[in-house]
């Protein structure tokens, strides 16, 4: 299998098998685009889908999500998680009003300006959204890559240029006039991502339902196991107990209200049972990050 048919069987893969994913019908607004590649940031595109649903429903476009108040966004992303970003996304709101009209920029560059946004996610949004053919490399299509082209079990860390050279090497820039090559680059940037998410999966790889495992080098050479095998991974902190869980529970009781919580009672809301040394720390870290606002011994959303 050549580097051309590893492409297209990916693509035709992917036509079959793909997740149907709502931000991915025919229609979607680059805005609504815009908002999924936020929400999936480090979360799955399960516990996304009814949330993006309600959020794309109630502020369809950038100039009705600046309107709002970072009260209200703050509950509309509810238990979400990594709630910054969803004060990241409204200041993206207002900044697109701003300084483009209301509509979400269609280039790399122009979406870098924005705050909130990476170059991951500007090079997704200009493709998923606009056609453009940028490089769209995350953590599942450096391990597709590693895996089927460099014969390693895990992917490299990412790196700016190595991610654009190995995209590249299967992928060549596509003359902007050339319509058709073009698609086809969009086309793999959504193929590649979903073959990594669903079946070239880290820990549990399906290689029997793989399109390109023909080609796969780490197949080939027998599944060699990676640098970090056989090393213990790094556990993840325990969510209960910890001072995350707290700040949870902080923003589900202010999610609650739409006035000011005295201190001492979201205390006693919060902590189950005597004194929690981590509420004070959770309050503060919330207070740092402009997700609550404490003022005269009270403690509510941001405004």
């Amino acid at each position: 299998m050549t580097r051309t048919e590893l492409v297209d069987e990916t693509i035709d893969w992917f036509a079959a098998n793909a997740r149907p994913l709502p931000w991915r019908a025919p229609g979607t607004s680059p805005w609504a685009v815009l908002v999924s590649e936020f929400m999936l940031q480090q979360t799955q595109a399960a516990r996304v889908i009814p949330r993006w649903e309600a959020f794309v429903e109630r502020w369809p476009s950038p100039a009705d999500l600046a309107r709002a108040g970072d009260a209200d966004v703050l509950r509309a992303w509810d238990r979400l998680g990594y709630p910054r970003r969803a004060l990241w996304l409204r200041r993206c709101a207002v900044e697109i009003v701003e300084h483009h009209d209301g509509r979400v920029p269609a280039t790399r560059e122009d979406l870098l300006a924005l705050p909130g946004i990476g170059p991951y996610t500007a090079a997704a949004v200009a493709s998923f959204a606009f056609g453009v053919p940028e490089a769209v490399v995350d953590t599942n299509v450096r391990r597709v890559l590693a895996r089927v082209e460099e014969g390693s079990e895990e992917p490299w860390a990412p790196n700016a240029a190595r991610d654009l050279a190995a995209y590249r090497a299967l992928v060549p820039a596509p003359p902007p006039d050339d319509a058709t090559a073009v698609r086809r680059a969009n086309r793999w940037n959504a193929a590649a991502m979903e073959l990594g998410a669903i079946v070239c999966t880290a820990r549990t790889p399906a290689c029997e339902r793989c399109p390109v495992a023909e080609r796969c080098a780490w197949r080939r050479a027998g599944y060699p196991a990676g640098p970090t095998a056989g090393v213990p991974r790094r556990k993840q902190a325990r969510y209960e107990g910890s001072d995350r869980e707290m700040r949870g529970r902080i923003l589900h009781e202010l999610r609650a209200t739409t006035t000011a919580v005295p201190l001492d009672a979201l205390h006693d809301a919060v902590v189950r049972g005597g004194h929690d040394e981590r509420f004070a720390r959770a309050l503060a870290s919330l207070e740092a990050d402009a997700l609550v606002v404490v003022d005269d011994g009270a403690a509510s959303l941001p405004s």
